[in-house]
């Protein structure tokens, strides 16, 4: 049955990703086989984002090391930019650990900047071992915005313009 998604989800990128006019099918591949080469499992997810004029693929991967994984290709370059790590929910002892901004607190300031709706939320371990709250938005302006509010800080952190997802949320 896992093969059967992952297959599925795959041949949908496939036609998303050359159907697109920002997507290059070649460099598409190419950031698939390089993100599972950092981290082996299964593909659940794809999102192609615009991230401060680059387009980036982002592939949630559930690991065969049995965390779920969000690796970031550069869409031009096929070159692995960023690996954040997903966790189930504010309670993991990594997000807990760095946590100091509530959830809710996080929703408000996300919002206040991107008025919307709050459509999915994933709790992130970045690179440097922060925690992240990570909120895609449906915004008033019709546009999906994916925003990172730091737990610690309450900063947003980043905010990026989701062209197209496919697969599980």
């Amino acid at each position: 049955m896992k093969i059967l998604i992952t297959s599925a989800i795959l041949m949908a990128i496939s036609t998303v990703a050359m159907a697109d006019k920002h997507s290059n099918p070649h460099q598409f591949d190419k950031c698939m086989a390089a993100a599972l080469e950092e981290r082996p499992g299964d593909i659940v997810k794809v999102e192609f984002k615009n991230e401060q004029g680059a387009h980036m693929y982002e592939f949630d991967i559930r690991g065969i090391d049995g965390s779920d994984w969000d690796v970031e290709c550069n869409a031009h370059r096929g070159l692995i930019s960023e690996i954040e790590r997903e966790v189930d929910s504010v309670n993991h002892p990594l997000f807990k650990a760095k946590m100091k901004v509530s959830e809710s607190d996080a929703r408000e300031i996300a919002l206040a900047i991107y008025p919307g709706v709050i459509v999915e939320v994933e709790y992130e371990i970045e690179p440097n071992g922060s925690a992240s709250y990570e909120f895609d938005i449906d915004t008033t302006l019709n546009q999906q915005m994916k925003v990172e509010v730091d737990a610690t800080s309450g900063e947003i952190v980043e905010a990026n313009r989701e062209l197209w997802q496919i697969g599980l949320e």
